[in-house]
């Protein structure tokens, strides 16, 4: 009786001590505690953590996701699949799983193996697969270079109006891919009020896709000005740099008083996290004197909405001047359907409806305008604009711009 009653006691000794034990460690607040380790950099202590709540409930899916996703973050891929297949054998239907393993799989250039996750998350899902899930199905495509199949997924999920972050600067970016040939013509009239004669500006354009240079535009714009003729030649190219960036390069020349002689210019585009651009570039205009430009902007894509700051320096023994300029764009149905409102001081050097050389900087300008894709190949554009430009002390000149065009595409 004695050793039966002993033995009870240590019996219920033990057991409180499991029971608080388990009470001690509760499995929610340690996730959150190893998530927020990982997203603060301390991505062993995550791991360490999240080893510790798996052992114990091996059931818990985010956890193992969180350390597939970790170790993805490092760079450790295969071991990132480890995990999320434990994920997704412990919670077939739960779809966080599959999208972070496809994000694992993208990262480590794994597309056959991501092809065969993605099957395997439809036959799951069917009818109800996310627009999270068809976006990575998109993001295969591009990968692989089928920039049709991924363009035509992303538009869908732009009409269905999708929650995805960036989508516009994907389907931007998806543009530069596709679509590979057009032509097109601008027309443009300046009026001055009675300053001077108005300006007829016409240009006509020709793009397709050359290889490594990617998007290349031959252009010949022909003006009159100042009661003369002239008329200036021009190539653009945009070469890729990887999936992430591009260049912009372009060189030109005239034998008009009004253009530049001769003209060069270069960019890098970077897309960013959180749907930001970023660019940096430099501007060479020849007139009697050479001038120097450097430019920068950066731009965000936030729902319908597209803002990018510009800023354009021109350096000089004085210190130089800068020139800035703001425009939004808001998008209708797709990322070719806009309105666009611009505001702007000084003159950007890629603006070919400028008086490049008789002022610079002393500027101020407006601008609205609307473009739309009529048919999957005819676009169309019209902008309007009003300017006020400072020749000299106190003399300025008010400036009416209206600007139309249309391209086509095959």
């Amino acid at each position: 009786m004695k050793y039966s009653k002993l033995f009870i006691v240590i019996f219920m000794v033990l057991v409180t001590h499991h029971v608080d034990a388990q009470t001690s460690f509760n499995p929610d607040k340690k996730f959150l505690e190893a998530r927020d380790l990982a997203l603060n950099g301390q991505r062993d202590e995550a791991i360490e953590l999240g080893l510790q709540i798996v052992e114990k409930y091996p059931g818990y899916s985010d956890v193992w996701i969180l350390l597939g996703r970790v170790n993805a973050w490092e760079g450790r891929y295969d071991s990132a699949s480890v995990y999320f297949e434990k994920a997704i054998e412990q919670s077939p239907d739960y779809e966080d799983a599959y999208n972070g393993y496809l994000d694992n799989l993208f990262w480590g250039e794994q597309y056959d193996k991501a092809e065969s996750v993605l099957e395997r998350a439809e036959k799951e899902f069917g009818p109800n697969t996310s627009s999270a899930l068809t976006y990575r199905k998109s993001r295969l495509y591009y990968y692989r270079e089928e920039y049709e199949e991924a363009l035509d997924i992303a538009e869908d999920l732009y009409a269905k109006k999708a929650d995805i972050d960036g989508l516009l600067s994907y389907i931007s970016n998806l543009k530069r891919y596709t679509r590979n040939s057009a032509v097109g013509m601008t027309v443009d009239y300046d009026s001055f009020q009675g300053e001077i004669s108005p300006w007829q500006t016409y240009a006509l354009y020709a793009r397709t896709r050359l290889g490594f240079m990617g998007s290349v535009i031959a252009r010949a714009t022909h003006s009159h000005r100042f009661d003369s003729n002239g008329t200036q030649y021009e190539i653009d190219a945009y070469p890729s740099l990887g999936k992430n960036s591009y260049a912009y390069v372009n060189v030109g020349f005239s034998n008009a008083s009004f253009f530049p002689d001769y003209r060069f210019g270069t960019s890098i585009y970077w897309s960013l996290p959180k749907a930001f651009e970023f660019d940096i570039g430099y501007r060479h205009l020849k007139f009697s004197e050479i001038t120097h430009i450097l430019t920068a902007s950066v731009g965000k894509y936030t729902g319908n909405w597209w803002l990018n700051l510009r800023a354009n320096h021109v350096p000089s023994s004085s210190g130089g001047s800068i020139s800035g300029n703001i425009q939004a764009r808001y998008y209708f149905k797709g990322a070719e359907d806009y309105l666009m409102v611009q505001f702007s001081t000084g003159v950007s050097p890629d603006e070919e409806d400028r008086d490049l050389q008789s002022q610079l900087l002393d500027s101020y300008r407006g601008r609205v305008g609307y473009q739309q894709l009529w048919t999957p190949r005819w676009m169309g554009y019209a902008f309007l604009g009003y300017s006020y430009d400072e020749l000299s002390p106190g003399n300025y000149r008010p400036n009416l711009n209206i600007s139309v065009g249309t391209e086509f595409r095959f």
